[in-house]
Formats: structure tokens, C-alpha cells, sequence
């Protein structure tokens, strides 16, 4: 075939499959044989409102979270530049989560459904006497076991992102970074994670095969657990974070029974052993014929059960890693009123847990994630009250 004849040829072609995308769009505007039309966009989650919407809206696959401190040259003058720095966040966050980012690579494309947070460590809050909640000021303590690397965890403030895939995280990841750097502040530490594709309103998985975040509270348990007392602290609360690397192939190599007796759930199911349903109330006092305990006393959520804590609750966000071979695992968030109860908490599941020779704990850290905030104002206002 000659030029002439090939090209003669790619322009019967392409008139061809223009034709045909014509009719199938005739069609889908008509409502033809077409196929049906495409459903409109989800609407970006607002940026505004009473909470922050990285804690309130529907968890997202992909997250990033950046850690800053501040330079020490400029904490004697500290309270102004914590204003203007996040004075400057809440417009990146308030631009790229609303799509109004004038960043081209932010354009375009699949909804992002894109959000984020911000709170304050409790050194920050300590040197700057900044109006936090008083619990806040104080660090996690150490627990056994404990592996803690200091670069990896800490920090005077975090950022953390959500959105639907990797893409517009790496973009307003850079664009919070460039925010920080001006205000002198730098990166202690960043950490990507995911979560696996599931239906709509279903518990996803964390690296072992169990389902991670079924016995998260309602709206008005979080209300009494999760969110301040009313006040200026009201639609405040506190995120302690926790890298966790898991022994994957370890725990996978158990029998499938001795896995559902170390977690007190089955891995199919997610139901506790002693129901028949994911979000049955495990009864951890219940026992078998013999006088032992249905859900093994060193199972993992009987040591965590509420039941322990007179009904307190965490709202669980999880996410998983992979930072590599013999470093994958998850990345524990917990919104709560009081990080004490993760301290009661996690001295249980220290001392007894039965998954923890599959667990090392390597990073911490502990933040007041700070009120929503209104149209036109700034994030952190309550902060210098």
C-alpha cells in the first residue's frame, strides 16, 4: 500500500469513527439505544463548616500526612507567624478542596473529593501558651514495646490530606509544603497510606485480612466521646497517630482459627465470635461450657472494648502502608475527646494483646485537630483567645 492509498484509507477511517461518535451521542442525549448518560459529578466536600472535613466526611482510599516545625529563630515572635501560616493553609485547603486551585494539575479529570485537617502538637501548644484542651499538652507516654523513631513521628503541626486517588494529594501536598516553608516552617516527617477498594457503607481491610474500624461510634456517642465539651473546644478534637508495622506473612501463616481467636473476630465476616454479624456488640463476658471465654482474653478487642473504658469510644480512620520489603502495615488514626483514652487503651493491648508479636509500633504522635472554620475566616482562630 502506497502513502497515498494509506493515508486516503486513515481518513475514511477517522470520518468512520466520527460518525459513529456522533450517533452515539445523538443517542445519549436522547435517551436512545445509545446507552444510558453518564451520572453528574459528585459535588467537591466543603471545605467550610463547624468541623474539619478530614475528620467528618466519607473516608477517601488515598492519604498523605506532613508533619512541619516550626524554626526555632522564630518562636519568640511564634503567635504571628502560627497566624499567618495558617492563615495561608486555610486558603490552599479551602482552594483545592472547594476546585477552585488556580494549580493547572489540579484540573480536570475524575472528582477528587478531596480533604484535609490541620492541628497543633502539644510542644507548640506548650511554648506558645496557644488555648488548647489540657489534656493536649501533654505527650503519649511509652509504652512496651514500644520501637519509636523520632523523625518519623512528633511534630509542632500536621497536615493531613484525603482524596480519592494519589494524584491531587502529591500536588496540594506540595502546595502546603511551599505554605510552611515561607512561614519558616520544615518538614519533620511525611507518610503515605491507602485502603482497598469496597462497597459503599462496608468496613474495609487492613494488611491482615480483618476488617479495621466496624465498632467506630455513631454521631451522638462522638458527640459525648469524640468531639470537645461545649465551649470554644466544641468542634475540636484530638488525633493520636501510630505507625504500626505488621508482620504480615507472619500472622497470615496461622491457622484461619487462631487468627479469629488472636482478633476476636472472624476474618470472613468481621462478626465477634460470639455473633453471627459484623456489627454485633461483642460480649466479651460471655463463656463457653468449659469456663473460658468465648473472645480470648488476650484477644485483640476484648483488651480495646469499651466495655473496659465505661463506653468510651475512638472514630477510627485507618489507612495501610507499604514503605517497602519488611515495612508495610498500618497507620492507626483515632479522633477522641481525650488522648487518655488511648493510653488506657494501649497499655491493655501492651501488656496482653495476643497479635503483638505481629506488631511493632515505630512512630506516635499526638495532635488537637483544630474547629472548622467559616467563609472568610481562618483556621486556628480560637487558638490565641
Amino acid at each position: 500500500m502506497d502513502r497515498r492509498t494509506l493515508l486516503a484509507g486513515g481518513v475514511v477511517l477517522a470520518a468512520g469513527v466520527g460518525a459513529g461518535v456522533g450517533v452515539g451521542a445523538t443517542a445519549l442525549a436522547r435517551g436512545g439505544d445509545g446507552g444510558r448518560a453518564a451520572p453528574p459529578p459528585e459535588p467537591p466536600v466543603p471545605f467550610h463548616g463547624e468541623r474539619q472535613a478530614g475528620v467528618t466526611a466519607p473516608q477517601q482510599p488515598a492519604t498523605q500526612l506532613i508533619a512541619f516545625d516550626l524554626a526555632p529563630a522564630v518562636t519568640s515572635d511564634g503567635r504571628t507567624v502560627l497566624r499567618g501560616l495558617l492563615g495561608e493553609l486555610t486558603r490552599v485547603l479551602a482552594e483545592a478542596v472547594g476546585g477552585r486551585s488556580a494549580d493547572a494539575r489540579l484540573r480536570g479529570g475524575e472528582p477528587a473529593r478531596l480533604s484535609g485537617l490541620v492541628g497543633v502538637g502539644p510542644g507548640l501548644a506548650a511554648r506558645l501558651g496557644l488555648n488548647v484542651p489540657a489534656p493536649v499538652l501533654a505527650e503519649l507516654p511509652a509504652f512496651s514495646g514500644d520501637r519509636l523513631d523520632p523523625a518519623r513521628g512528633g511534630g509542632d503541626l500536621l497536615v493531613q490530606l484525603c482524596a480519592a486517588d494519589r494524584w491531587p494529594l502529591s500536588v496540594v501536598a506540595e502546595q502546603v509544603g511551599a505554605a510552611a516553608g515561607a512561614a519558616g516552617a520544615s518538614v519533620r516527617w511525611t507518610q503515605s497510606g491507602f485502603l482497598p477498594r469496597t462497597a459503599a457503607g462496608s468496613t474495609p481491610r487492613n494488611l491482615f485480612g480483618f476488617k479495621d474500624g466496624t465498632a467506630n461510634p455513631d454521631e451522638e456517642a462522638a458527640r459525648q466521646w469524640v468531639w470537645g465539651p461545649p465551649g470554644p473546644h466544641e468542634h475540636g478534637t484530638v488525633l493520636v497517630y501510630r505507625r504500626i508495622r505488621m508482620d504480615t506473612a507472619g500472622f497470615t501463616a496461622l491457622p484461619a482459627d487462631r487468627r479469629d481467636q488472636a482478633m476476636g473476630r472472624r476474618e470472613g465476616d468481621g462478626a465477634p465470635l460470639t455473633g453471627a454479624a459484623e456489627h454485633d456488640e461483642p460480649d466479651i463476658y460471655a463463656k463457653n461450657h468449659d469456663g473460658s471465654y468465648v473472645i480470648p482474653a488476650t484477644a485483640h478487642i476484648r483488651l480495646s472494648s469499651p466495655r473496659l473504658d465505661g463506653g468510651a469510644r475512638m472514630l477510627r480512620r485507618g489507612y495501610s502502608y507499604d514503605d517497602g520489603p519488611g515495612d508495610r502495615g498500618l497507620l492507626f488514626c483515632a479522633f477522641m475527646r481525650d488522648p487518655a483514652l488511648f493510653t488506657r487503651v494501649q497499655e491493655r493491648l501492651a501488656a496482653r494483646d495476643a497479635l503483638n508479636p505481629f506488631l511493632e509500633h515505630t512512630a506516635s504522635a499526638v495532635v488537637y485537630v483544630l474547629p472548622g472554620v467559616r467563609e472568610g475566616g481562618v483556621l486556628g482562630e480560637g487558638l490565641f483567645g
